[in-house]
């Protein structure tokens, strides 16, 4: 099972992700870094373990203000080897199109960036993304019938459950089952929600194919140890 953290972007900072409620988001302070400039929290936190990908979402990009293209660059420059997934709000196919071709990042196609079946169905068709299923408080968000017909998901989804995103609260295993149950063979991502190494094992034993981290890195409830054990 594959560990990747997350990064999430507003205003040229990392900012502490919770619950969705983005409004409030505000630059990050952790042990990890001196400051919240993306390359200093993303070099943190690939000095906890040998991640092979990093999940980053651009939030004023999803917003329609603009985005952090250049920071994604130099990161890109910076880490080689690394592997960007970036949602950035984008649906159009010119525009994933553009992504995949030019960078920086793999698009990941968020349900809540897609206004309808037909733009979904576009987006999807390349199969050249990841697919972000999102979970509000509110339930699913993006077009009726994508969260349920595996027939229009590409290889990789992740289930995006954004109310248990730095809550605590522990992943939702009931609907990350229910994904796994109708996946058919695609791979399928948590996240939102994991506290520690205990959450990791309940995944794994689920088939899940990967987790998505951020506030059990940034607080140190998963160790040094705990990540090697499970990227070994």
């Amino acid at each position: 099972m594959e560990l990747i953290p997350v990064i999430d972007l507003m205003g040229g900072a990392v900012v502490h992700a919770r619950r969705g409620a983005r409004d409030a988001y505000r630059p990050i302070e952790t042990p990890l870094s001196a400051s919240a400039a993306p390359q200093a929290v993303a070099d943190g936190l690939l000095a906890l373990g040998a991640f092979r990908t990093l999940y980053i979402a651009d939030l004023d990009a999803i917003a329609g203000r603009g985005g952090h293209d250049a920071q994604l660059q130099a990161l890109a420059g910076r880490h080689p080897g690394l592997t960007l997934w970036v949602d950035a709000g984008e649906a159009s196919p010119e525009v994933l199109a553009r992504r995949v071709a030019e960078g920086p990042g793999r698009p990941v196609i968020g349900s809540e960036s897609l206004s309808d079946r037909a733009q979904a169905e576009a987006a999807l068709a390349a199969g050249a993304g990841l697919l972000s299923l999102d979970y509000g408080p509110e339930g699913p968000r993006g077009p009726e019938g994508l969260h349920d017909n595996a027939a229009l998901w590409p290889e990789s989804v992740i289930v995006m459950t954004l109310a248990r995103v730095g809550a605590g609260q522990g992943p939702d295993v009931e609907r990350l089952a229910a994904t796994l149950e109708r996946a058919e063979g695609r791979r399928v991502y948590a996240a939102g929600g994991v506290r520690d190494v205990d959450d990791l094992h309940r995944l794994a034993g689920l088939g899940v194919a990967g987790v998505l981290l951020a506030s059990a890195l940034h607080d140190g409830r998963l160790s040094k140890a705990d990540i090697a054990a499970f990227m070994g």
